[in-house]
């Protein structure tokens, strides 16, 4: 998908030095959650119990979708991170009732917790299901209250919450940018998934250079856009190796590029 990175760049403002984005191989993931263990330390995420899940109110600013590729017997699950897509034409901005949500210069969907009254019109209109509402006060073991991160607010309850692609590492890595007088290497931020993921399959960077990994990666063949028919111009680029001649039945799933969205995708070994 050559023009798979040119999306993001062109949507938003252009008087930023930065358009931040990422990409994720679902070839690498394995599923194994520790971006999502750590995106729950660094954003100050409550622990989800078991009574969360049944309710279904757990709060999660990432998860993995698990779907299963192939035909029994022959039959592999495959795994997808799935988190904020930082639309570049954001479905969740213009519903919001008191502009809670905007679409910062530097790509990023953010979001003024002390503005949000709780509609949840955004979630609603929020086709990757991102967004999670606060139905509780966010609390934890008292053997854990050291481990909160100073850098990140803890929400208060009735509002909508969600990634932002770890705002306060960027806001960090910026300032240490103007301190020492030198632009940021590719590699040099990472957001806490990223940083955490073990096989490297989530990698972020800079759509405005054009020397990023990110932006390498997305103009191979493999890249393309979560739901990219709906014309939200994500910021995230998914890279996933599929055979273009399968012809097998299976169940539609949301990260499937387009041209393959209502059958399952086998992997192309090598």
């Amino acid at each position: 998908m050559a023009d798979a990175a040119q999306a993001p760049v062109q949507s938003g403002a252009v008087d930023s030095l930065h358009k931040w984005g990422m990409v994720i191989d679902v070839d690498l993931c394995t599923g194994c959650q520790a971006c999502v263990v750590a995106c729950q330390a660094e954003n100050n995420i409550p622990l989800n119990t078991a009574d969360h899940f049944v309710k279904h109110r757990a709060m999660e600013w990432i998860r993995i979708e698990r779907y299963w590729e192939g035909e029994f017997p022959n039959v592999k699950a495959r795994f997808i991170p799935v988190t904020c897509q930082h639309c570049g034409n954001a479905p969740c901005e213009p519903v919001c009732p008191v502009y809670a949500i905007q679409h910062s210069t530097e790509g990023l969907n953010v979001q003024t917790y002390n503005r949000c009254v709780g509609t949840r019109y955004c979630g609603n209109n929020c086709p990757y299901s991102v967004r999670v509402f606060n139905w509780e006060p966010h609390r934890w073991p008292e053997s854990l209250h050291a481990q909160l991160n100073p850098d990140v607010t803890v929400r208060t309850q009735g509002l909508i919450e969600k990634c932002s692609m770890c705002l306060q590492r960027i806001n960090r890595a910026k300032r240490e940018e103007a301190r020492q007088g030198r632009p940021m290497a590719d590699g040099d931020l990472q957001p806490a998934c990223a940083q955490a993921c073990p096989t490297s399959a989530i990698v972020f960077g800079d759509w405005k250079d054009r020397n990023s990994r990110i932006n390498r990666l997305a103009n191979g063949t493999r890249a393309y856009h979560m739901l990219d028919e709906l014309g939200t111009q994500p910021n995230l680029v998914y890279l996933k190796k599929v055979d273009p001649n399968y012809t097998g039945h299976g169940p539609e799933h949301a990260g499937a590029p387009a041209q393959h969205a209502t059958r399952s995708l086998p992997v192309i070994s090598g």
